[in-house]
């Protein structure tokens, strides 16, 4: 259960209350006393309220029983209500429902996101690299205190189960581009990607394999790729044995401060005037523009490598670029949210 829900859960028990102790009181003076509804609602706000205006009308010993017992009963109630108000208020509680509120607000609002389920020394890394290229996520998380830490660093988070439904709408699931799933297990992983794509069959899922063996089967419950960090560790080892300069030009890309440098894709959409103009056009070998590194064509699904500069531009492929991350993001922005270069 969230804070959110808890606040709100105390607030309904402390309203039901009061509202109940008012029932019971306006009730009890229009039943033995014979009075009408707002007399005796009135009776009662001052009786529970302790103001010392006087009896509304001249009470019978009947009325007086029922109003010492509105009194030892009632007055407890009116104070147990405030001190649960003002415990929610000096815990903070009441601001932190309402920041949440609000950043549940946002996140319905957004698409073409990204989710990051669980956080972990890998989803970190994910999270900083989406940030620094631009790409807008949401992060799900289960403990609390994690949750509380991510909000006042200023992220978006959804406090849940990745693997429930609900949570996974309330991240927007629905409206979102990838899910990263860097859960504890390779099973939480698999249900993960089974209940994303039942919800969503578009979006792209990327999973985390902790076990050699269970690839297969996590890409059966809808992972689009799987990634194994020990096997990933591994390569890089013996990349920065054998071919270190390579190793070091990417570390430069990763790890430089002043500009973020980036392969990176576009996607070149249907609409696109790019459609049937030649690679040259964008290939960027002048000044400080993108780079345009190699072109993955979507009929064939292989790569063409430094492609021929005379080579026109098709619908549906993906153009594999490098560059200043903020120039690949315009770039992007052009050609496949408007469809304009």
């Amino acid at each position: 259960m969230t804070s959110i829900s808890e606040t709100r859960k105390r607030l309904a028990n402390v309203t039901g209350l009061l509202i109940f102790t008012l029932f019971i009181g306006t009730a009890g003076y229009v039943l033995i006393e014979g009075w009408t509804p707002f007399d005796a609602f009135y009776m009662t706000v001052i009786t529970l309220a302790t103001v010392g205006y006087g009896e509304t009308n001249p009470l019978t010993y009947a009325g007086r029983a029922f109003t010492v017992f509105l009194i030892l009963g009632g007055v407890s109630i009116i104070a147990y209500t405030f001190s649960t108000l003002t415990s929610i208020v000096m815990e903070g509680h009441l601001s932190i429902v309402l920041k949440r509120r609000r950043m549940e607000k946002e996140i319905a609002k957004i698409s073409g996101h990204y989710i990051v389920c669980g956080v972990s020394h890998a989803a970190r890394v994910i999270m900083e690299e989406l940030g620094k290229t631009g790409r807008t996520f949401v992060v799900v998380e289960q403990d609390r205190g994690m949750v509380e830490r991510l909000i006042a660093d200023g992220f978006k988070v959804v406090e849940g189960d990745a693997t429930e439904e609900e949570t996974l709408k309330r991240a927007g699931i629905m409206n979102a581009a990838g899910v990263f799933a860097v859960l504890s297990s390779d099973q939480y992983n698999a249900f993960l990607a089974l209940t994303a794509k039942g919800l969503n069959p578009e979006v792209r899922v990327v999973s985390a394999q902790k076990e050699l063996a269970v690839r297969q089967q996590l890409l059966r419950s809808g992972a689009d790729n799987v990634v194994n960090p020990q096997y990933i560790g591994g390569l890089r080892m013996v990349s920065e044995m054998v071919r270190p300069a390579t190793v070091g030009f990417l570390d430069s890309m990763m790890r430089e401060q002043g500009s973020v440098v980036r392969f990176d894709e576009v996607a070149v959409p249907e609409e696109s005037p790019l459609v049937g103009r030649p690679v040259g056009d964008v290939k960027g070998t002048k000044g400080h523009a993108p780079l345009l590194v190699a072109v993955l064509e979507r009929e064939t699904g292989r790569y063409d490598i430094n492609p021929d500069p005379a080579r026109p531009i098709k619908s549906g492929d993906r153009l594999v670029m490098i560059g200043d991350a903020s120039k690949l993001f315009e770039l992007r922005k052009r050609i496949e949210t408007t469809g304009k270069a």
